[in-house]
């Protein structure tokens, strides 16, 4: 049951995050279709104003997943999500555009959007939860990597979809139906998510909650906010650092390079297709790290490392826009696998069994919103604002800052076993909690 798990939650985890994810990925596309303007960076600014717009309703969708999947079960909530999720994408893949039917296409582009939002509120909290409540003594970074897996393959295969889509059609055929292909597709994660979640069980230590209470606690959000109000600055923190390097390096980063320094599109996309392929191996090995040594020793010195060859590779760039110098750019992302492996146990196995799912929804959509959502909003308004196109790197920095400020608050488990962190997971189902 355990490798059923790892195996349906990582390809259900990639499938709903592909349909979220491939709307940055085809930004310039579908700002021309949905939002036209005869300033082109205008057109990119609503399209990049509405990717951020969906994560506005991911804090309402996590906190009602959170708290349903706390009270309910892990596996049902999972099960809900992704059916929205197909709903959401099949939508955006068959809209008429702003040529055919006005303001109505972007009103529902926007709709589309909120959908997605909605259900990828709630996806990280309930599937980390579900990861690391099969997980055996002492591979809880391990195990809560493969969410982070499915992240990573989720952002190679909408890339793989741009690359393959923009270099073999012809920008016609690109232009006028080419672009739909991966949204039309995506509403395919509907059965197969269904099928693969209903397959699996309810997590033991859910299960073991469920029959030491005998009435389904009301207020789990009140719970969480007055008891955890240390570890839920951490995991907002800790996450906010990672959204705002992984929506810089996997959205924003491969527009700015068509569209400040007149790269080529496929060119680009080839390299978030590698990079994003190498750290699916490169999380998987943070995390098992991660049991061995502690969480902070990976964080810490991830997050810093990052900071300064983002800084220098991007100078690079900048100073000789080649193809080559980008790679350098996207290679940096590997430090981000490195950060991103222990993350989803250090956020989640701080919480309790009863709280887990509603505490790392909460902060972790919140996180997300605020540096991820907006990152590619606020990066390019930001060059486009002052002319600096170094602007991405302050962005990074500033995200840092706040992420160094989770891992000192951060109370570490102990790395021979994590069972600390394993006696306050259940203390929930203790006798008289």
């Amino acid at each position: 049951m355990r490798r059923r798990v790892v195996i349906s939650s990582t390809i259900g985890n990639a499938l709903e995050w592909f349909d979220f994810t491939v709307f940055g990925l085809f930004a310039g596309v579908i700002a021309k279709h949905f939002f036209p303007s005869n300033d082109p960076s205008n057109s990119l600014l609503l399209t990049f104003a509405t990717f951020g717009i969906a994560f506005a309703a991911r804090p309402l969708g996590g906190l009602v997943f959170g708290i349903y999947a706390d009270k309910y079960g892990r596996k049902r909530a999972l099960i809900v999500m992704i059916m929205m999720m197909a709903v959401g994408t099949g939508m955006i893949g068959v809209l008429p555009t702003y040529a055919a039917i006005g303001i109505a296409a972007p009103i529902c582009v926007l709709i589309a959007r909120l959908i997605q939002g909605f259900s990828a509120g709630g996806e990280f909290g309930s599937a980390s939860a579900m990861l690391i409540e099969f997980a055996p003594p002492g591979r809880r970074g391990f195990y809560g990597s493969w969410q982070m897996v499915s992240q990573m393959l989720a952002f190679a295969m909408g890339a793989s979809f741009a690359y393959v889509l923009s270099s073999r059609l012809s920008p016609e055929a690109f232009d006028s139906w080419g672009w739909r292909v991966p949204f039309i597709l995506g509403v395919l994660i509907g059965p197969i998510g269904f099928y693969l979640r209903r397959a699996i069980d309810e997590t033991p230590e859910f299960k073991a909650l469920m029959a030491s209470r005998t009435v389904v606690e009301n207020s789990p959000l009140r719970d969480v906010i007055r008891q955890y109000p240390r570890e839920l600055v951490t995991a907002f923190c800790i996450i906010a650092v990672g959204t705002a390097i992984n929506y810089v390096a996997g959205v924003y980063i491969t527009t700015y390079a068509v569209t400040e320094l007149k790269l080529n599109l496929a060119d680009a996309q080839f390299g978030l297709i590698v990079f994003s392929a190498l750290n699916t191996v490169v999380v998987v090995l943070s995390g098992a790290l991660s049991d061995k040594i502690g969480r902070r020793n990976v964080l810490l010195p991830a997050t810093i490392a990052y900071c300064i060859m983002f800084y220098l590779m991007l100078s690079r760039l900048i100073a000789d826009p080649t193809i080559q110098n980008l790679y350098y750019v996207q290679a940096c992302a590997l430090l981000l696998g490195v950060l991103a492996g222990p993350a989803p146990a250090a956020m989640t196995e701080i919480f309790p069994v009863r709280l887990r799912s509603t505490g790392v929804s909460l902060v972790y959509n919140l996180a997300v919103m605020l540096f991820g959502g907006l990152a590619p909003f606020i990066n390019t308004w930001l060059v486009s604002t002052t002319g600096n196109k170094l602007a991405p790197v302050y962005y990074i920095f500033f995200a840092a800052a706040v992420g160094i400020v989770g891992f000192l608050l951060y109370r570490e488990p102990p790395p021979a076993g994590l069972a600390a962190a394993d006696d306050r997971s259940m203390e929930a189902i203790a006798p008289g909690q």
